[in-house]
């Protein structure tokens, strides 16, 4: 009888949107690198990465915890845009890749139906980050 392995959903709580806090021409390796090389990062910050023609990039799977908020890491999917250094510069094409990862997060938390929220809204969190209301933009999704 052949052994089956199941893939580990994590419980997902909250999906979080984030920006970058960089110019929307930022390059993504750049990113990276500075998680790795500054902060000494082993994961990345977001789970996708979507840059300013709307291109969704996966940086890390679902099923691992990345570093988005500290504390709320095991039970979060986070997504960023990159842009957002002074305020929201958000091109349309971001605005429909972000709605369609958040779809695409909501569909791995099945049965959950997490909380959609900005790195912002949580305690002890000094940053604007994103800079826009996440949590009233994507209230009806």
């Amino acid at each position: 009888m052949p052994l089956i392995i199941w893939a580990m959903k994590r419980k997902i709580d909250y999906i979080v949107i984030h920006c970058t806090a960089t110019s929307l021409d930022t390059d993504p390796q750049a990113i990276l690198n500075y998680w790795k090389n500054n902060l000494e990062w082993k994961n990345p910050g977001y789970h996708i990465l979507i840059n300013k023609k709307g291109f969704p990039i996966q940086l890390h799977p679902f099923d691992k915890p990345s570093n988005g908020v500290r504390g709320y890491n095991h039970n979060s999917i986070h997504i960023s845009y990159i842009g957002g250094q002074h305020r929201d510069d958000r091109t349309e094409a971001q605005k429909i890749a972000i709605i369609n990862a958040i779809r695409e997060a909501q569909t791995y938390a099945l049965p959950n139906k997490p909380i959609i929220q900005g790195h912002r809204d949580f305690p002890n969190v000094a940053k604007a980050c994103p800079q826009f209301d996440a949590k009233i933009e994507y209230l009806k999704i």
